[in-house]
């Protein structure tokens, strides 16, 4: 039996969430059902996962279990980039050398935007919650720059297309001539993570049962099933998937293996347009491993500015207010360096989200054992990766052999992590260092 000795828990909503209209949650489970296919929790991993099981077999019976509600958990707090590209520009893990791996990765994810496209052109979505716009790397120095044109290179060896922008060009986009250089990569999906993730829990079709405020506090296999127990229910389903990153660890899995890491983002409130020049919205990710990542977000009361910055370890996934107005305090300093021409304009949502990220930077996909499945470890690319890994657990639950399937096979087996206290004081050090090594980026 897999008991869970602890529930999620989140700080304050991201402000993704409280931009759109109230929505009424779908009712808690209550009482016994079965399924042929239960998946616990509704992030991009298990909406991925229960979309894909009802697009193979519309005849299946799916129960969808969510702990909290649609978009207040980790993928409402995404920063809204699914990437096709490997976005960290100095990784060597993605020279021509290693084309074949890389290949498949591309592939991997552009599986997950295929999908979340695909979601949104039949919900009639228009770009302000999904924009196939592509993202720029942004450079505020020499060291980005370097970077900028290493990552050039490495695309030129893979014939993916890219275009690079001087001081003046990347000025003209983003309205603030604190950048140095940039690359524009035309592959990359944005979107309104909350308004998204919505949008692909109401849309699913009848064969699928949502609740939502239904953790799941255990599960065991009886026979040839799996129990599923909730606070006022029960679940029978021969199958389930997995789909909740971090908190596997929670009911016992993955012991040693899993960092839980929390990233933080604020948001402006909104300024007329006219006060900051250049396009009205773009998104760009730091041209430098764990620098600062910014969007300016078109509305309808004006535009916002998110700035997405701070890294901490927690031994379990759980952060407090203090930690996110401690992140706050660098991202203040992190916006008056990149937009001074808006001083005195004010940050009216903060909040942070959790990472499950392992060692050796490899997913847990694939079956832990008979009927349960695994979609867990995003490694910090939760809009993209989680998308994949869902897609893929459904794939595997329902015994087909894709491409998606054998690149998560392929996957090396976590690394066990170092024991206590070494491994709090290591990941401590090793963000920090990280972070100081970014500079001004």
């Amino acid at each position: 039996m897999y008991v869970a000795r602890a529930l999620p828990e989140y700080t304050r909503a991201s402000g993704w969430v409280d931009l759109l209209p109230p929505r009424r949650p779908q009712d808690a489970l209550s009482g016994h059902v079965t399924a042929d296919v239960a998946v616990i929790g509704a992030g991009f991993a298990g909406l991925a996962a229960a979309r894909t099981l009802q697009e193979q077999d519309p005849a299946l019976r799916i129960v969808l279990l969510e702990a909290s509600e649609i978009a207040l958990g980790a993928a409402g707090r995404n920063s809204g980039f699914v990437i096709d590209l490997p976005h960290e520009v100095s990784s060597e893990d993605y020279a021509g050398g290693q084309a074949s791996d890389t290949r498949r990765q591309i592939h991997l994810n552009r599986s997950a935007i295929a999908l979340i496209a695909r979601i949104a052109a039949e919900n009639g979505c228009g770009r302000d919650v999904f924009d196939p716009c592509g993202k720029y790397n942004i450079a505020m120095g020499s060291k980005g720059d370097h970077h900028i044109t290493a990552y050039a290179r490495q695309l030129d060896a893979l014939g993916e297309p890219y275009r690079l922008l001087d001081a003046k060009a990347i000025a003209e986009v983003t309205g603030t001539d604190r950048f140095s250089s940039a690359i524009h990569m035309p592959g990359t999906a944005i979107i309104q993570p909350a308004a998204w993730v919505r949008l692909a829990a109401d849309s699913l079709g009848p064969g699928v049962r949502l609740h939502e405020r239904t953790p799941v506090t255990a599960f065991a296999r009886q026979g040839g099933a799996w129990q599923l127990t909730t606070p006022h229910g029960q679940v029978t389903a021969p199958r389930v998937i997995l789909a909740t990153n971090g908190h596997a660890q929670s009911f016992g899995l993955y012991a040693g293996q899993l960092l839980h890491v929390f990233t933080y983002a604020s948001m402006s409130e909104p300024f007329a347009p006219a006060r900051l020049g250049g396009h009205r919205s773009w998104a760009a990710t730091p041209a430098f491993p764990m620098g600062t990542t910014v969007r300016r977000v078109q509305g309808t009361d004006g535009d916002r500015l998110l700035i997405r910055s701070r890294y901490t370890y927690h031994a379990r996934p759980k952060i407090g207010e203090a930690d996110v107005a401690r992140a706050g305090r660098v991202h203040d300093r992190k916006f008056a360096a990149r937009f001074p021409t808006l001083r005195g304009l004010r940050m009216a949502h903060r909040w942070g989200g959790a990472m499950a990220l392992t060692w050796n930077g490899v997913p847990t996909v694939g079956e832990i054992e008979p009927g349960l499945f695994s979609a867990c470890t995003c490694n910090g690319v939760g809009a993209t990766k989680a998308t994949a890994a869902g897609i893929a657990a459904a794939q595997q639950a329902l015994g087909l052999d894709t491409e998606l399937v054998d690149t998560f096979r392929r996957a090396a087996p976590p690394r066990a992590l170092p024991p206590q206290p070494w491994l709090t004081l290591g990941a401590r050090l090793n963000l920090r260092w990280r972070e100081w090594r970014a500079g001004i980026e």
